[in-house]
């Protein structure tokens, strides 16, 4: 049985205040041990990056990221979007950014190039303040900066999860 490969992307801008959630994510569970085939990256504003990273064939990406929901500052979120959602495939309204490409111009990039990610996971953060650049609101606030600390176990329990599916899967397939 092969392990399915699962990336696990930070995304956001270490100078919007709260918008930095991703990349703190990420950048502690990089420091973690991880299954064989579990990848981290913190791709803070670099959605071209994560763009190319998506098109090499993981079975699941989990994207970490502030998300406005309308909840209370630091309510976590796991959203499944569906990949083949109308319209991803076509992207009229796509332009290139290098910088800033915001994850749903990411996924519709990613299909106009003719990747496919199979399972998208997000889990967001509801943030408290997001600051501009001009404001130099760097650091998150404490209901953020607490939801880090919970979204790593609840990040491991998603991989466990999947691998956890896979190995069921392999099991009724074997028989």
């Amino acid at each position: 049985m092969t392990r399915p490969r699962i990336l696990i992307g930070g995304i956001g801008n270490i100078f919007l205040g709260d918008d930095a959630f991703g990349t703190e994510v990420a950048r502690l569970l990089a420091g973690r041990a991880l299954p064989e085939g579990v990848r981290v990256v913190d791709f803070g504003i670099r959605g071209f990056d994560l763009t190319f990273e998506l098109l090499d064939d993981y079975d699941t990406a989990i994207l970490v990221d502030a998300t406005r929901r309308g909840g209370p500052p630091g309510t976590l979120y796991v959203i499944e979007p569906d990949p083949a959602e109308p319209g991803t495939a076509e992207a009229p309204d796509l332009l290139v950014e290098t910088h800033g490409m915001e994850p749903a111009k990411v996924l519709r990039l990613v299909a106009a190039l003719g990747g496919q990610v199979r399972r998208i996971l997000v889990v967001g953060c509801e943030p408290e303040t997001l600051g501009s650049e001009e404001d130099g609101a760097m650091g998150l606030s404490a209901p953020v900066r607490a939801a880090v600390d919970e979204a790593i176990p609840l990040i491991e329990s998603l991989v466990a999860s999947i691998l956890g599916e896979a190995c069921k899967e392999a099991t009724v397939h074997d028989r």
